[in-house]
This record gives structure tokens, C-alpha cells and sequence, in this order.
């Protein structure tokens, strides 16, 4: 490490509660010569409950390009910068990873501040096994690319967390259900806050649940019971046709989304499920 540079500190702040924030966290956050910020705004109520004064500079998905030069100057320089995320640790969807990894290159030093983590609260919250726990960020918004993330998130096995957005859950919850099936899940809502909900149930059964929905949504993913032996499961063409009537139908799906949905979901090959499909299409002409 370069004996006159600066360090970047990636410090975790509350996900709600403004008291589950470490002694260190405030200690660095007031030494700090600047706090990269993704939102400054809320950064700056964290930052006047504790009567901390440490300029701050925005720095988020949209201008970190821009941003990271800037700060890598003042980290050069031998300025100290704390980087925190809108809640809990940096590096989950949000840049931080990107500017560590620039630190790194850059032989700058970087020192962790653990602390709130809105996946692991959440994860511990749900009582599901967290080893091994997999960390997903939001669920795209573009069709293709959102079946084959809920694809994904269908064959992941073990505990998997991710969040949503208010406006978001509840087609979010819809579109999961049609991939994950019975698979127990929960809902985390403003958690560590007031108000906090933990709801637990499938994802189908759970979108009802939230018909005004407010806060912050993180959503666990139990893991399977069972070594998923799907493909030794026989479906007939009428099931697998029934399967992806509903992908299209009720999920909205393209035909070939529909497919890779189905074959996802039964374990099979996206190449059966098709054939499948045309065979009992044909079993319908009279």
C-alpha cells in the first residue's frame, strides 16, 4: 500500500433503527475527511442524529463513473473516505463494489466497517438454513431478462434473499410464485423499524397480502427439503401443456420464456417441455 494515500472505509449504516450502528461506524464517519454517499439526503439525518458534520458527496449507480476518479484523486492525496450505502453494507446494489475494486487496483487501502446487513437480518429473521445463503440484488424489469433471473432463482437450492420495491412486490411475488411453486418464502417489511412485518407463506399466497404496500421489502427464499430429483418425476404432456398455458397465460410470457420457465420449474429440458406442448396440442384437433 502506498505509505501516502488515504483509506477508503466502507462503513455499514442502520437499515431503519438509527441505533444499530457500531461505536467504530460513528468514530470513522466523524474522522473521515468525506463520506461518498448514495443518497445525501439520507445520509444527512443519519449524520445530525449522531451531531456528525463530515462533508458529503454524492456517489450512486448513476455518477459513479464520474465519481470514482474524484474520489481515488482525494484517496491518493491522502484523504480518508467513508462510503456508505441509502442502508446496511456497502457493495449490495449499489457501486461500492466497483470503487473497492478500483481501490484495490490502485493500491489503496481499504478497511471494512461491518454492521447492518438488510439480507442477513432479514435471512436470520426467516429461520430458514443460512449456509450457504446466496445475496441477489433486485429482480430486473425487462421480461426476458426477468424470467431468467426467476429462472435462476427457481434452481438455486439452498436460502437465497433479494429485494424489492414497494410499487414492485406484489407482480414480483406473483411472477416468483409462478416459478417457485409451494417453496416457503418470507416477506420482510421495514425491517428494524416500527413497523417491522415478517410474513411468511408462498410467494402466490403472499402478493394478496399487500395491497397498499409501504417500505422496504426483503424477501427470503427457504431451501428445498429435498435433493431435487424433478427430472425422475414423470409429467404428462397434458400436465406440462397445463404448465405452460399458465406461464403464458396467467404469467404473461412469451412462448419460448414460457418454455425455459416451465422447463425451470419441472426439472426437464426445454427441449421436452416443447415437444411436449406441440404433442398435446395435437391431441386437441379434432
Amino acid at each position: 500500500m502506498s505509505p501516502s494515500a488515504g483509506t477508503l472505509f466502507v462503513v455499514a449504516t442502520p437499515i431503519g433503527n438509527l441505533e444499530d450502528i457500531t461505536l467504530r461506524a460513528l468514530r470513522v464517519l466523524r474522522e473521515a475527511h468525506l463520506i461518498a454517499a448514495e443518497d445525501t439526503r439520507r445520509t444527512a439525518k443519519l449524520l445530525a442524529h449522531h451531531g456528525i458534520s463530515t462533508s458529503l458527496l454524492s456517489f450512486h449507480a448513476h455518477n459513479a463513473h464520474q465519481r470514482t476518479p474524484r474520489l481515488l484523486a482525494d484517496l491518493r492525496a491522502g484523504k480518508s473516505v467513508a462510503l456508505v450505502t441509502d442502508a446496511g453494507t456497502p457493495g449490495v446494489s449499489d457501486p461500492g463494489a466497483e470503487l473497492v475494486a478500483s481501490c484495490r487496483e490502485a493500491d489503496i487501502a481499504v478497511d471494512p466497517i461491518p454492521g447492518a446487513s438488510a439480507p442477513l437480518v432479514a435471512a436470520l429473521a426467516s429461520g430458514f438454513p443460512m449456509i450457504p445463503l446466496t445475496i441477489l440484488g433486485f429482480p430486473p424489469h425487462r421480461l426476458n431478462a426477468r424470467t431468467t433471473w426467476f429462472a435462476g432463482l427457481a434452481a438455486t437450492r439452498h436460502t437465497v434473499t433479494f429485494f424489492e420495491a414497494p410499487h414492485r412486490i406484489q407482480q414480483t411475488l406473483r411472477d416468483a410464485g409462478a416459478f417457485l411453486g409451494d417453496r416457503p418464502i418470507m416477506v420482510g417489511r421495514e425491517l428494524t423499524k416500527l413497523h417491522q412485518e415478517c410474513l411468511f407463506g408462498t410467494a402466490s399466497r403472499l402478493a394478496d397480502s399487500f395491497l397498499a404496500p409501504k417500505g422496504e421489502f426483503t424477501v427470503v427464499v427457504s431451501a428445498e427439503d429435498k435433493p431435487n430429483n424433478m427430472n425422475d418425476i414423470p409429467y404428462t404432456d397434458a400436465e406440462i401443456a397445463a404448465e405452460f398455458g399458465h406461464m403464458t397465460e396467467d404469467g404473461g410470457l412469451a412462448r419460448r420464456a414460457a418454455i425455459s420457465a416451465v422447463a425451470t420449474k419441472l426439472g426437464k429440458s426445454p427441449k421436452l417441455v416443447y415437444a411436449a406442448v406441440e404433442r398435446a396440442k395435437k391431441s386437441q384437433l379434432p
